[in-house]
């Protein structure tokens, strides 16, 4: 090998140390990007539970609702006719 070849090859070994090392640090920053610390999935799951506790809520009372406005329309049908 001549001071060419050995030059090359010194530049193609550096070029991918760089080029390995710049993808691996990318990786590692974009992997610590994507998932939340411990106090944010801990107040994410906190307001989950809260969000499900008050669809909860809201669905019995709508269930309540309709279950008045039946029983005022019997009513108002039983008044009409003369019930």
């Amino acid at each position: 090998m001549g001071p060419n070849a050995v030059e090359l090859v010194g530049l193609i070994v550096v070029v991918g140390t760089a080029a390995f090392t710049i993808i691996r640090v990318a990786h590692l920053w974009t992997a610590r990007l994507q998932s939340p610390s411990a106090d944010v999935a801990a107040r994410l799951e906190a307001l989950e539970t809260t969000v499900q506790q008050l669809q909860e809520e809201h669905s019995e009372t709508q269930e309540r609702l309709d279950f008045a406005e039946r029983l005022l329309s019997k009513t108002r049908e039983e008044r009409r006719i003369g019930g």
